[in-house]
């Protein structure tokens, strides 16, 4: 397991949506890989930025208001001899949405992966 897994405080889920990202952006071509209560895992076709903070809109489920978030580039690891990197991210800030509906849903997961 590697030092980045060993860090995690909260379990991760996949989450394999693409990311929608202006065209020839760091973020066009990327996808989400995962996601925790604290961050988020993207597969890049670009070498993004350490401590880069990007805004994302994250929707938790279909026909519902999205969250908010501040995240911040913590590493960018390229996958062997490819050109896709694998790039994890913090959620520094919540900026519209709710912590709390972030937490229900998280909790919500946990349940689901424990039945």
């Amino acid at each position: 397991m590697s030092a980045a897994a060993n860090q995690r405080s909260e379990a991760r889920y996949n989450c394999l949506v693409p990311v929608e990202g202006k065209d020839g952006s760091e973020f066009d071509h990327t996808k989400t890989l995962d996601i925790s209560r604290n961050g988020i895992g993207l597969l890049s076709s670009h070498n993004v930025g350490i401590n880069q903070k990007i805004a994302l809109e994250i929707v938790l489920k279909p026909n519902t208001k999205p969250i908010m978030v501040i995240g911040v580039v913590k590493w960018v690891r390229q996958l062997g001899t490819s050109e896709t990197y694998r790039v994890g991210m913090v959620f520094s800030e919540i900026v519209s949405g709710s912590s709390i509906r972030l937490d229900k849903y998280f909790s919500s997961k946990r349940w689901e992966n424990n039945v």
